[in-house]
C-alpha cells in the first residue's frame, strides 16, 4: 500500500494479473469436468455448452452491456481496470487448456479446487478495485449501497442460473457445480469485507 492508502500500478497490475489467471486455471478445470458456475462466467459456460462457442469469446461478449453500469455507478477507473481482467482472462481461458491437461480429477475436488481458485480471484480483483464484469459488478454496486453482501447477492443469481443449467447438463453434474459454486461465495462473503479491507 502506498503512503495514500492506495494500491499502486505495479500491485494493481499484480492482482488483476493474480486474479485473471488463477480464474481461467479454474475455468479450465470446470469446463474439463463438464461442470458449470455462477455469475456471468456460468452464463458463458452455459452458452458455450449449449452453441459449442468458445468460453473466452462468449464471456467477453455478455460482459459489454456491464460495462455502462459499471461506468455510470463506479467510475471509469473501475471499469477499465475489470475491462483488463475479462480480457485477460478471456485470452487466457483460449490458451491455457493446450499448456494444462488432468491424468486424473475427481469431480468434487475438481469442484472444490475451482471455488477456492475462483474465489481468491475475485478477492484480489475486488482489493485492487476491478471485478470480472457482470454480476460481480452489480453485486458489488448493492454492496456499496445497501450494504448486502457481495457474495450473498450473486449466490441469489447462482440459484437462478443452476435452474437453467438443468436444460444443458445433467443433475449428478449440477450437484457437483452447487458444491463448486457454495465455496466460491463463501470466500467472497466471508473475506470481502469493506471494514476490514479498503483498497482502490
Amino acid at each position: 500500500m502506498t503512503e495514500a492508502g492506495k494500491h499502486s500500478l505495479i500491485e494493481d497490475a499484480q492482482g488483476i494479473a493474480y486474479g485473471a489467471t488463477m480464474a481461467a486455471f479454474g475455468i479450465v478445470i470446470l469446463t474439463h469436468l463438464g461442470l458449470v458456475t455462477g455469475q456471468t462466467a456460468g452464463l458463458a459456460v452455459l452458452i458455450s455448452y449449449a452453441t459449442g462457442w468458445g468460453f473466452g469469446p462468449v464471456f467477453f461478449a455478455v460482459n459489454l452491456p456491464f460495462y455502462v453500469l459499471g461506468y455510470l455507478r463506479m467510475g471509469k477507473v473501475f471499469v477499465a481496470k475489470t475491462f483488463v481482467a475479462v480480457a485477460l482472462l478471456s485470452g487466457l481461458s483460449l490458451w491455457l487448456p493446450s499448456q494444462i491437461s488432468f491424468a486424473t480429477l475427481n469431480p468434487w475436488v475438481g469442484a472444490v479446487l475451482f471455488g477456492f481458485l475462483s474465489g481468491s480471484a475475485l478477492m484480489a480483483l475486488f482489493r485492487h478495485g476491478a471485478s470480472l464484469g457482470g454480476i460481480g459488478i452489480v453485486a458489488l454496486i448493492l454492496q456499496d449501497r445497501l450494504g448486502w453482501r457481495a457474495g450473498l447477492v450473486q449466490l441469489s443469481f447462482d440459484l437462478v442460473l443452476f435452474a437453467l443449467a438443468f436444460a444443458v447438463i445433467d443433475a449428478r453434474a449440477i450437484l457437483i457445480s452447487a458444491l463448486g459454486a457454495l465455496v466460491v461465495n463463501l470466500v467472497v462473503a466471508i473475506n470481502h469485507r469493506r471494514d476490514r479491507y479498503i483498497a482502490t
